[in-house]
């Protein structure tokens, strides 16, 4: 039985992020004519279900797991290593499924797998690759497979995972990436420098209730922050002399909901010159969510990596 891990990269923009959902029918919007729509949103169609009374969003792990099942043959279940919210890109996540490899018909639940479905060894991870993009949608896309030890687990193996979070700081609006980076405009602009003194306060092993969504469901919100860091980047997509981009680099042994875009939040605050770096510490000391920086949108963020091992290189997943 093979397991297979995969590196996948996707534009979270029109997805309800990556973790399958498929609430109750009945909580399914209406249109205008009183009639159930067909979609959450003009760019988040709802997927197909097998489950009666349900529907599905469209998220990564589902248009995922349907392009392998559809590659292999067979009722696999593909599980992330990181439950992206809505909006929220990766260019580094990683996912694992376990197969058969060519075996005869079996049945589960509702579905059957074809006679010598599954996916051998000897056929190839690199063909694996190439059979499951054709299969997605274009804005989601596996660039590496690897067979891998059958306990590999993603969420539980990984020792550390790195976001970045892009501020685009310019009196214009951007236009051409605008889902991938928050606007923010001030006369005096962002302040790097303060932001990273700020940031530096955040690294080691603390508790990050103040930084944790309402609902967050953890038992612990200690979490280790091995990196944190404010850099000033090429503008890229975007045009004008003027506009600026500022990147938050951060790496953590795990993140609690909401985490990285509520201290991207309160960084921003600090670069705006409306919180000084030093009472950033004060925050973490007093657990509270309310007296942290706003939850920015989700359009910034981007998971880069997650790292499992010292024979692995961070960021070499592209």
């Amino acid at each position: 039985m093979p397991r297979y891990r995969l590196t996948i990269a996707y534009d979270g923009t029109a997805f309800c992020g990556w973790q399958k959902q498929e609430p109750p029918a009945a909580e399914r919007p209406m249109d205008s004519a009183g009639r159930a729509a067909r979609a959450y949103s003009a760019r988040t169609p709802l997927m197909d279900t097998a489950r009666e009374g349900r529907v599905a969003l469209r998220t990564v792990q589902g248009v995922v797991e349907a392009a392998v099942r559809h590659v292999v043959r067979q009722p696999v279940e593909v599980l992330g290593a990181s439950r992206t919210d809505s909006g929220v890109h990766a260019r580094g996540q990683v996912a694992a499924f376990t197969c058969g490899g060519d075996e005869p018909a079996v049945q589960e639940g509702d579905e059957t797998a074809t006679e010598g479905g599954g996916w051998p060894l000897a056929r190839g991870a690199d063909r694996l690759v190439a059979a499951i993009n054709a299969r997605l949608p274009e804005d989601v896309l596996v660039l590496r497979a690897e067979a891998t030890e059958a306990g590999f687990d993603p969420v539980g193996h990984a020792l550390r995972k790195a976001y970045t979070y892009t501020f685009h700081v310019a009196r214009d609006r951007p236009l051409w990436d605008r889902h991938y980076v928050h606007h923010v405009w001030a006369p005096s602009g962002l302040d790097a420098q303060a932001m990273r003194e700020a940031a530096r306060t955040l690294v080691g092993e603390h508790d990050f209730a103040a930084f944790a969504a309402a609902g967050h469901g953890r038992l612990s919100t200690v979490r280790t922050v091995f990196a944190c860091g404010v850099e000033e980047v090429p503008p890229g997509g975007c045009r004008g002399g003027a506009a600026r981009r500022i990147v938050v680099r951060i790496e953590g042994s795990g993140f609690l909901w909401n985490m990285v875009r509520i201290i991207a939040g309160t960084l921003m605050q600090v670069g705006l010159g409306q919180r000084s770096a030093a009472e950033i510490r004060a925050v973490l000391a007093g657990r509270d969510r309310g007296r942290a920086g706003p939850t920015l949108g989700p359009e910034g963020l981007c998971l880069e990596w997650v790292h499992y091992g010292p024979g692995e290189l961070p960021g070499a997943s592209g």
